[in-house]
């Protein structure tokens, strides 16, 4: 009796506050129980307006990285003069942007309609999981292009005929396996994929303070950004002091006397060097976007979480998610090929780039004539091979019999070559004029297009008939 006493009078003595019973006078015990597991993760008391806006800016970056990269991705695929080894990095880097949109934006937007992480703990590992992968995957790309500008400007001679297609597709499935791994580690207990932030997107944990996922934070950002970081910065440095040295040199030549071959490794190099520019710029931007990130994780590694909000983890991860929009919109500025390209084949936006039909008709009538003189040149290239090979044979068979005909031998190489020439060139402008946009040509260019046929048929049969005279030619070039 005397303990029940003491009980009763202790509880009488203990009131709450009004304040403290109020939120609970209309919820029984029940509903509070049935409530609880409803929601596993953990939820952030911010406004509604926060989760809103955040929800809004992370949708329009993930629709306009989705479009932006399919059309980075289809124009330089599509495109024949954009098809080239170099450029498959281009478009590596356009489709880890577009994964990263397509992964991270629309899973985003619908947490932060609902507040909270609503897709479980496997969920949260595999949206994790996919920023990871490819976030590492476009850093390293980066990496990959300023290393391929570096030897085509620094060492133009060597990088000839070095990086195939093949070759170029081994250094991308090697840089897909680095970053796949980096990527699985906290699938295996090395570190972990948690929620950050207002608690509607996941990431690793850098927040933890202990010896495995400090170690795991720090051997991340060493191998995956500082490390490509300088690679970077060591590249664009000797690119520029070549670029210098160049127009140094072209300056004294020009003071003195140019020469024809130094004025077309000059124009080669420059540019060698308006594509180095726009790479540079993507890098720039790239390492913009993720620098906010890398100081929250870091200063989450020294220690000091304490002095981070929710708002301060959630905002650099939308800045960086927002380096997937960037490649896109620089090459729609700056890259002349890529913007007539999509004016070539998505005529509905070559307004919106400010593409006009006339420049698009110009620059393929001026790549038909690039291909026509350089095949031609390659066919008087064989021609007076042959000839110098003819007459050669004629001044060592006798003394005596010194003329300038063709054996019958010689008459038939020399229609071989001719008829194979002309064949090239015939295809070449066909495969040339498949790609051009859907427009008449006008009765000018149809009897130049005649006449260069005639001049050919003309080569040919006379060719054939064996009664073209050989070409005077120097014994130094046999």
């Amino acid at each position: 009796m005397r303990i029940l006493v003491s009980v009763q009078s202790c509880v009488e003595c203990v009131q709450l506050p009004p304040s403290c019973l109020a939120p609970w006078d209309h919820i029984s015990w029940v509903a509070t129980v049935h409530e609880a597991p409803r929601h596993p993760f953990p939820t952030v008391d911010v406004p509604d307006h926060a989760h809103n806006t955040i929800g809004a800016v992370i949708l329009a970056i993930g629709i306009t990285g989705m479009v932006g990269n399919f059309l980075v991705i289809y124009a330089f695929s599509r495109s024949r003069s954009l098809r080239t080894p170099a450029n498959m990095f281009i478009i590596n880097l356009a489709i880890t942007d577009f994964m990263m949109s397509l992964t991270q934006a629309p899973i985003f937007f619908t947490t932060s309609m609902h507040r909270r992480w609503i897709f479980g703990e496997k969920g949260c590992e595999l949206y994790a999981f996919c920023g990871a992968l490819f976030g590492i995957c476009s850093m390293i790309t980066l990496m990959v292009i300023a290393v391929d500008r570096y030897f085509v400007i620094t060492r133009p001679l060597a990088s000839i005929g070095v990086l195939s297609k093949k070759r170029a597709l081994l250094v991308l499935m090697a840089a897909w396996a680095y970053s796949l791994g980096w990527s699985l580690p906290p699938f295996f207990g090395w570190s972990a994929y948690v929620p950050e932030g207002l608690l509607t997107s996941c990431t690793w944990d850098y927040v933890t303070f202990t010896p495995s996922v400090r170690a795991y934070t720090m051997l991340l950002f060493t191998f995956v950004f500082f490390i490509p970081l300088i690679v970077i910065m060591y590249c664009y440095f000797f690119i520029f002091r070549a670029i210098r040295t160049t127009n140094k040199a072209v300056t004294k030549i020009n003071g003195t006397e140019s020469t024809r071959d130094t004025i077309k490794s000059f124009h080669r190099l420059k540019n060698e060097w308006k594509m180095a520019k726009i790479a540079l710029i993507v890098i720039l931007l790239y390492v913009i976007s993720w620098s906010p990130y890398s100081a929250v994780a870091l200063t989450a590694f020294a220690g000091y979480t304490d002095f981070l909000t929710p708002y301060m983890n959630s905002v650099p991860a939308v800045i960086a998610k927002a380096s997937a929009i960037h490649n896109p919109i620089i090459y729609a500025i700056t890259h002349p090929k890529y913007r007539m390209a999509i004016a070539k084949y998505i005529p509905c936006l070559g307004f919106l780039l400010c593409v006009r039909r006339r420049d698009l008709r110009s620059t393929n009538s001026s790549f038909m004539s690039t291909r026509r003189s350089t095949v031609t040149s390659q066919t008087s290239d064989i021609g007076d091979r042959l000839h110098c090979t003819s007459a050669v044979k004629s001044r060592l068979s006798s003394a005596s019999d010194s003329e300038s005909g063709w054996t019958d031998t010689e008459a038939d190489l020399s229609s071989m070559g001719s008829w194979t020439a002309s064949r090239q060139v015939s295809c070449d402008i066909s495969k040339d004029t498949a790609e051009l946009p859907h427009f008449k040509p006008s009765s000018s260019k149809s009897k130049m297009k005649s006449h260069d046929s005639s001049i050919f048929e003309k080569v040919t049969n006379t060719s054939r008939q064996g009664q073209v005279k050989p070409a005077p030619c120097p014994l130094s070039h046999v």
